[in-house]
């Protein structure tokens, strides 16, 4: 999906990955980070979002919740971590990492809402009138009052399969009416998921329905007393989106894949943002005139085409790549002809680390001659031994 816009904008990285798997640092079922060019990407992001008077929470569940990511952002001047799941909150608190935005898309269960409130945490989004009271409850006993995002949407919003929630339109007065019987959490703003995507046939970025249900929600809250602090618009956060927010009234934003130039508009624009990650794997063998090689990475919606196979950049063939069916395990990955058992293995697709078994494999002075690597981490997180 990405491959021909690396090898055009990003050689650097390919060639470098060639070179630590041939020469054994890194093994098949890597995701291997330029980290030089994820800064620069992120740098970007931040002025353009200072520009537009947009505040930033960076979202690092797709390249594997990774805690040096994550405080060399804050460094940058990021506010810190938007985090999917209770999970990935573990992670960020382990590290140290401020969080901002916690429960959106997956609440925090029952036995972890007070630590997360003693740790602190800007934001937290809410979808149900239970779990508020158990925020509420826990904030007060602690002394504190904890600010919480509404998820809202309306009957014509795009809400994916196993994302299923949220405060209906409708009911939005009722439900504001409930909250502020609840002491211990103020309502700071809305959001909703997703609110921009792009479109394949305009190859352009557009508004779903999801962002105007957030500005109707914006209105009505201002309508009934309530001070809205924070306009939350998730999805495909990168310098051209930060545009579109700004136009829209948006005044908080999470980039995710825009850090690492891999939005589906990266794959078909040259935009502000370059491309930054490759999967590394490895030939293991041959059957009835296909190669396969090492698994362990595959997204279901990755969007995979080709790959790059040989001992080095300068002598490689690109191959054509068949991914698993979907109801199996990505033990291997097919590729369409026979190749040499050994040979390295590039490709570049839509990844979402976190889901997978994979390594990430962190590099630095990529761009300055100085290549090496600054870590290794499995797929949550977690910093393999040396």
């Amino acid at each position: 999906m990405f491959l021909e816009k690396i090898k055009a904008n990003n050689q650097e990285l390919i060639r470098e990955s060639f070179v630590l798997h041939q020469e054994g640092k890194i093994l098949p079922n890597s995701y291997v980070v330029d980290m030089d060019t994820l800064l620069e990407n992120a740098e970007k992001i931040l002025q353009k979002a200072k520009g537009n008077g947009i505040r930033l929470y960076f979202m690092l569940k797709q390249i594997g919740r990774n805690p040096y990511i994550a405080k060399k952002l804050v460094n940058l001047g990021y506010a810190g971590a938007v985090v999917v799941d209770y999970k990935e909150a573990q992670v960020m608190m382990r590290h140290n990492i401020p969080l901002c935005n916690v429960g959106h898309l997956v609440q925090i269960p029952t036995s972890m809402v007070k630590e997360i409130i003693e740790y602190g945490v800007e934001v937290m989004t809410v979808y149900s009138i239970e779990k508020i009271k158990q925020i509420g409850k826990t904030a007060s006993e602690l002394g504190k009052c904890q600010n919480i995002l509404l998820r809202v949407y309306d009957d014509v919003d795009l809400i994916y399969s196993g994302q299923t929630a949220g405060f209906h339109y409708e009911e939005l007065e009722n439900v504001v009416n409930q909250i502020t019987q609840i002491s211990g959490v103020k309502i700071t703003g809305v959001t909703s998921f997703p609110c921009y995507l792009y479109n394949e046939n305009t190859e352009q970025f557009e508004n779903t329905h999801n962002l105007a249900t957030v500005m109707r929600a914006v209105k009505k809250l201002k309508a009934m007393g309530i001070t809205v602090e924070n306009i939350n618009t998730p999805s495909a956060t990168c310098c051209v989106t930060l545009d579109m927010m700004k136009s829209s009234g948006s005044n908080c934003a999470e980039p995710g894949h825009g850090l690492t130039g891999t939005t589906p508009a990266h794959a078909k624009q040259d935009l502000e943002e370059l491309p930054c990650v490759v999967y590394v794997s490895e030939i293991s063998h041959n059957f009835s005139d296909k190669a396969y090689c090492y698994g362990g990475g595959h997204y279901r919606r990755s969007s995979m085409e080709n790959a790059i196979v040989g001992k080095s950049f300068a002598c490689h063939e690109m191959v054509k790549v068949t991914p698993p069916d979907a109801m199996c395990i990505d033990y291997h990955l097919e590729l369409s002809k026979n190749l040499t058992v050994g040979d390295t293995v590039v490709m570049a697709f839509r990844y979402q680390i976190f889901v997978t078994r994979a390594d990430v494999v962190l590099v630095e002075g990529i761009h300055t001659g100085t290549p090496h690597i600054v870590g290794v981490y499995d797929s949550l997180g977690r910093e393999q031994e040396k």
